[in-house]
């Protein structure tokens, strides 16, 4: 039973060939709080990249809602910020690994004036986010829509709250896209959902706990396994959060990972 056991966890490893150690590549990024810089440099330390910062003309400064009030204003009123000029010739780059926080749901407004700028046709971009509750998703089609002619390829995303586990989960993201060799769990395709039970449930309430921007009740769950633990995701039916949002509520989708003799977290929301 034991080397059954076994034989079916080395079947979930795979070997990462790399078709990337060919290519010149450059990690772009903006960080305001320094969570992206932090993936940013752990890309570029793991894949030998070059690696060059946006930075705003006029920075960010303040706390967060200074932040969230400057950029809400900026984009009722249709600008984007200005930017210092980017150091690097784009041109000789073959894959672009475009990092950002999510703001209101997308890449922040430094990253919307680059893209105006420059001319990614014909690259690889890679895109990685960080942010409180996701965005990664929304994030990639908005840069396909800007960059139709680039390859946009998978995507990392980590919460702000889950910067402990980045490290580790940069290193199976580069090589699970063979970015860099090594071997690395391959998780299945999540099966069909099926209706939660009261165990799934409390797991559900437990991952989510007390967070501000999730007022959701479990519906649908399904689950596979991951490397050192399970990965569950869920299909919520979100609550209107207050008088002004009285519509019809809508689903999310919230991943979940229990990690062998941890609790239970969420590690992003898809809506």
């Amino acid at each position: 039973m034991k080397t059954f056991k076994t034989l079916l966890a080395l079947m979930g490893l795979m070997v990462a060939g790399s078709s990337f150690g060919q290519k010149k590549a450059l990690v772009l990024y903006y960080s305001q709080t320094s969570n992206t810089k932090a993936v940013a440099q752990e890309i570029a330390k793991r894949t030998g990249a070059d690696i060059e910062e946006i930075e705003a003309v006029k920075p960010y400064d303040g706390d967060f809602q200074a932040t969230i009030s400057r950029s809400q204003q900026e984009r009722n009123q249709g600008i984007t910020p200005e930017i210092k000029p980017i150091k690097a010739d784009i041109a000789k780059y073959d894959v672009i690994f475009l990092g950002y926080p999510i703001w209101f749901g997308t890449y922040a407004p430094p990253i919307a004036t680059f893209l105006n700028k420059a001319d990614l046709s014909g690259k690889k971009v890679v895109p990685f986010a960080t942010f409180g509750s996701g965005g990664l998703d929304t994030s990639i089609k908005d840069l396909a829509k800007n960059e139709p002619k680039a390859e946009i390829l998978p995507g990392y995303g980590v919460r702000a709250l889950r910067m402990k586990s980045m490290e580790k989960e940069v290193k199976q993201f580069l090589k699970a896209n063979g970015f860099i060799k090594g071997e690395y769990f391959a998780p299945k395709p999540f099966p069909a959902p099926h209706a939660v039970s009261e165990a799934e449930s409390a797991i559900f309430d437990k991952a989510v706990g007390t967070y501000p921007m999730i007022r959701a009740k479990a519906a649908t769950v399904a689950q596979r396994d991951i490397e050192g633990g399970v990965e569950y995701l869920f299909t919520a039916k979100e609550s209107p959060r207050g008088p002004q949002q009285a519509g019809p509520a809508g689903d999310m989708k919230i991943y979940v990972t229990v990690l062998n003799g941890q609790e239970p977290e969420f590690t992003q929301v898809a809506r």
